[in-house]
């Protein structure tokens, strides 16, 4: 599905723990995330650093849209 909607010229991002996962199903915008049972947060942190952190994997996705790639890229 992510290689259909990218072919009418929509980015896709892959937010995900599994990485390889995003990679074998096509994805070229990936985003690593923290952890699979927290992808985009993590419990142990105190309220405002983990407001953070999602700012950051969600900030970095939104770069990633306006990235133009050939093929698989990974933006840590």
């Amino acid at each position: 599905m992510v290689k259909e909607i990218e072919r009418y010229g929509i980015p896709i991002i892959h937010m995900a723990t599994i990485t390889t996962i995003s990679q074998s199903v096509g994805a070229n915008r990936i985003v690593p995330t923290v952890a699979i049972p927290y992808p985009v947060g993590d419990p142990s942190m105190n309220e405002k650093d983990e407001h953070e952190l999602r700012r950051d994997l969600v900030l970095r996705a939104v770069k990633a849209l306006g990235v133009n790639v050939e093929g698989p890229t990974q933006f840590e």
